[in-house]
């Protein structure tokens, strides 16, 4: 196991130094040559005229504006997405916004259930954490559209589609896979560009940071997209990309389900169960719509989700789908708790390997808050990288780490946000429901953990000065999708806040069982039975 870390270890710092070498190559491609005429050349600048910048933006420490109900979202231009939708009104959220993991990135609209305040006077965020998700990619090899592709083309010119189904007559499938489409791109750049003016304030001009992320194309696309929004196109200046190996038993907390076996088994897709009963409720009458409207094909209940699958992923490939409007409103929100099923079931806390799948992460977060370094192998963690600072720095006031959307899921369990541990029933959505997946996980996700020191305790509603007395007091912030999620409701010992702040020494006493109850090596490789979705409540095997 310890040739295997080291292995590990040395492959994914090789890795880094590619990647860098890569990037050196691209930025001196186009530096002066005796070949090339100077109007082609654009590094280094001559005649560039003034070049001094002015102050980092701090927005999210003065920004004196709480965000909320109240903020307005403009969609991403690029894509059609007024689109007639059967049953919709006035109130009715996009069908885009429904979307689950497969919508395009927007800020959750609704909150997690915490004011937005603006930092009092006098207090400073001195630290953020910056959990990312890619942007919008391709679909997954063997997804089921593009099995669903597979079918009409092997019975193109044996069947025959009418009414809202006629295109099908001359459709065929031409989805990529996995990479980044253009919208993708957009989404990190944004991104970044949105954290500059959020954090800018907290980057040392005399350093260079190390950001982290995977060495899947679109991982290692979105963290440097993010970069060129955050430090511009020569961001190699400011930062290092750490490019850590994402293949199956490896270790990586970026990934934590490559090395916890039972989270790619049976034993984990109580969520996959859950989904396709709900599936053949609320797609009923969809499945009966369209095979009145094709003869000469067998269409099947798994047809009809594919073709709502196939809506976010043609639209953010091409623009547009005529696959979305073949639904209702009504469906279009089934489809939503179908995806909220699947991660709680697969990812959450009714899965068995919930928490063990994302323990790595959140362990190295605590060490961070706790400033050493990790040298137990106790997680999926890489403890070669792990174990030292070069690799793992304890110093910096701006971390960035890539990773994905189920993993970032299964992080919020380890982190045991009980929140979102609410029972999902397969009849239908629970009234307050909690865990929408497009509200925490769409692509382009991204979870901003600030740590805010105040010289006094902060009052958690604001009154007066915002202030109470006492003497100075460090705070942890979660944001997600630019809302708040309040400490308090997972964790009692933080207080009834309004604001959702927690002291961070009680957070991190909070914390202290987070990796017994996520019981990860028998999580991920003990020899135990699938149970029946809903009997798991916290993230881990009975």
């Amino acid at each position: 196991m310890i040739s295997g870390l080291l292995l590990l270890a040395f492959i994914g710092l090789s890795q880094t130094a590619v990647v860098e070498n890569r990037q050196a190559t691209s930025v001196s491609s186009s530096r002066a040559t005796p070949t090339v005429p100077q109007y082609f050349q654009t590094t280094p600048e001559i005649y560039a005229g003034p070049t001094a910048t002015g102050r980092a933006p701090f927005l999210a420490q003065t920004n004196p504006v709480p965000s909320g109900s109240s903020v307005s979202f403009v969609p991403n231009a690029p894509l059609e997405t007024v689109i007639p939708i059967s049953g919709t009104n006035n109130g009715s959220s996009s069908i885009f916004q429904l979307t689950g993991q497969l919508s395009s990135y927007f800020p959750n609209p609704d909150g997690f259930g915490a004011q937005e305040f603006p930092l009092p006077a006098g207090a400073n965020i001195s630290q953020v954490h910056v959990l990312h998700r890619h942007g919008s990619r391709y679909p997954t090899t063997g997804s089921n559209v593009a099995s669903f592709g597979g079918r009409i083309a092997n019975a193109t010119g044996k069947f025959n589609a009418t009414g809202a189904l006629s295109f099908l007559n001359s459709w065929s499938y031409q989805l990529g896979a996995e990479i980044l489409v253009p919208v993708g791109r957009q989404e990190l750049f944004d991104s970044g560009v949105l954290h500059y003016y959020n954090y800018g304030r907290l980057y040392n001009t005399s350093t260079k940071i190390i950001a982290r992320t995977t060495t899947q194309d679109r991982m290692l696309k979105s963290a440097e997209y993010f970069m060129a929004g955050f430090f511009g196109l020569e961001w190699t200046n400011n930062a290092t990309l750490e490019v850590i190996i994402e293949q199956n038993n490896y270790n990586i907390s970026l990934a934590g389900y490559d090395n916890c076996n039972n989270s790619n088994t049976g034993v984990s897709s109580g969520g996959n169960n859950a989904s396709l009963a709900w599936e053949a409720v609320y797609l009923a009458n969809a499945t009966r719509r369209f095979q009145t409207m094709i003869t000469g094909y067998n269409w099947t209940l798994t047809d009809t989700y594919a073709a709502q699958t196939l809506c976010p992923y043609e639209t953010v490939a091409f623009g547009y789908s005529a696959f979305c409007n073949l639904f209702t409103y009504t469906e279009w929100q089934g489809f939503e708790y179908s995806i909220d099923l699947s991660f709680n079931g697969n990812n959450g806390f009714a899965s068995p390997t919930g928490r063990a799948v994302g323990i790595g992460y959140q362990q190295e977060i605590m060490a961070r808050l706790q400033n050493h370094t990790i040298n137990t192998p106790n997680t999926q963690n890489n403890i070669t990288l792990d174990n030292n600072t070069i690799t793992f720095p304890l110093n910096q006031s701006l971390y960035f780490d890539f990773s994905h959307d189920t993993n970032i899921m299964s992080i919020l369990t380890a982190f045991g946000l009980t929140q979102f541990a609410q029972p999902l029933p397969t009849t239908g959505p629970p009234a307050k429901q909690q865990l929408i997946v497009s509200h925490m996980e769409p692509f382009g996700a991204r979870l901003d953990i600030e740590i805010i020191k105040a010289p006094q305790p902060v009052s958690g509603n604001r009154t007066g000065t915002g202030y109470t007395s006492g003497s100075p007091t460090t705070y942890i912030h979660f944001i997600l999708n630019q809302r708040t999620i309040p400490l308090g409701a997972s964790f009692p010992a933080c207080g009834n806040r309004a604001d959702g702040w927690c002291e961070l020494n009680t957070f991190i006493a909070t914390q202290s069982n987070a990796l017994a109850l996520a019981n990860y090596n028998y999580a991920c490789n003990g020899n135990y039975s699938a149970q029946p979705y809903g009997k798991i409540t916290n993230g881990a095997p009975l």
